[in-house]
């Protein structure tokens, strides 16, 4: 039986999170540099409208998702965690993309037990359901909701997602980190459950 249940977002977390900024240079005639987004809100950092933003990620959505790149490090850290613990990938990706996620996730051989691809932001209710004991995300406002409901939340570290760290919430900087706090943790969870069933 595996030991911990993790949940994971995808866009920024197992992927490179400013892979969108060329073609949206491109296409709105501006130079941002990833230094520059200092907001997860994209349309705030291009200065455009959200619907003229909305229209850009329409086009592009299926793109992006194909030529993402992974993280380094991502592969080989999952494939490690997977030896012992469950993978739950919880995405505010719509559903429509399902297809094309999950030929992502095989071309680059990255293991998973279940996908969830909610088309929200919103992502409490799933990880009660999949009884998360660690979620790894890059949206700071998902990381506060999630911590205010009692889960543990890995964020990795991004210039969108500065704020401060709230009861619960832990800054990580790469996959290496993601995958020794994940350790420590499970060490001391089984040493406790350990004492308390000898005890």
């Amino acid at each position: 039986m595996k030991r911990l249940s993790l949940c994971i977002d995808i866009d920024g977390t197992i992927t490179e999170a400013y892979d969108w900024i060329p073609r949206a240079n491109d296409c709105f005639n501006t130079k941002i540099t990833p230094k520059e987004v200092k907001v997860y809100d994209i349309h705030e950092v291009l200065g455009v409208e959200m619907e003229a933003y909305y229209k850009f990620y329409d086009l592009y959505k299926e793109t992006f998702c194909e030529e993402a790149r992974a993280r380094l490090g991502v592969k080989k850290v999952l494939d490690k965690l997977y030896e012992k613990h469950q993978i739950h990938f919880v995405t505010a990706r719509e559903e429509k993309l399902k297809n094309i996620t999950e030929k992502w996730l095989f071309h680059h051989e990255i293991p998973f037990d279940t996908l969830s691809l909610l088309g929200t932001h919103n992502k409490v209710v799933k990880a009660q359901e999949l009884a998360c004991d660690i979620f790894i995300e890059d949206r700071y406002e998902n990381a506060v909701q999630l911590t205010s409901y009692g889960f543990n939340v890995l964020l990795i570290d991004c210039y969108y997602n500065q704020g401060p760290l709230s009861t619960g919430m832990t800054r990580v900087r790469n996959w290496m980190e993601i995958k020794n706090f994940i350790e420590s943790y499970e060490q001391k969870t089984y040493q406790y459950a350990k004492i308390a069933t000898s005890g």
